[in-house]
C-alpha cells in the first residue's frame, strides 16, 4: 500500500522514543512533527535526513485503514497499547 497523500497520520498519531531532527528529545504521542507541512506531507520524505524510524514505517491496511480518519485512529490505539505502564510510578522518586 502507498502512502495515501496529504494523510500524515503516521506523523501525528505514534510517539518517537529517540531523538530525531527538530525533535531532539523524540516525538510525543498525538503532537504534529514539526516536519510536517500544513497540507500533512512529510518536508523530509525524500531527504537523506529523514529518520530510519520513519523510513522503517510501512503504510499498510492494518495501520491506515481506508481514511485519514481511520489512519488516524488506529495509530492513536496502538499507542495506547504500545505506551508504557505508569500507573505503578512513585511520582516522589
Amino acid at each position: 500500500m502507498l502512502c495515501r497523500a496529504g494523510c500524515g497520520a503516521c506523523c501525528i498519531e505514534p510517539s518517537i522514543s529517540s531523538a530525531i531532527p527538530l525533535h531532539p528529545l523524540g516525538k510525543p504521542a498525538a503532537v504534529r512533527c514539526l516536519h510536517l507541512d500544513v497540507a500533512n506531507y512529510c518536508l523530509l520524505f525524500l531527504e537523506a535526513s529523514r529518520p530510519a524510524v520513519c523510513n522503517n514505517f510501512q503504510a499498510t491496511i492494518d495501520s491506515c485503514g481506508n481514511t485519514q480518519m481511520e489512519a488516524m485512529s488506529i495509530l492513536a490505539e496502538w499507542e495506547r497499547l504500545t505506551a508504557p505502564d505508569t500507573t505503578n510510578e512513585n511520582p516522589n522518586g
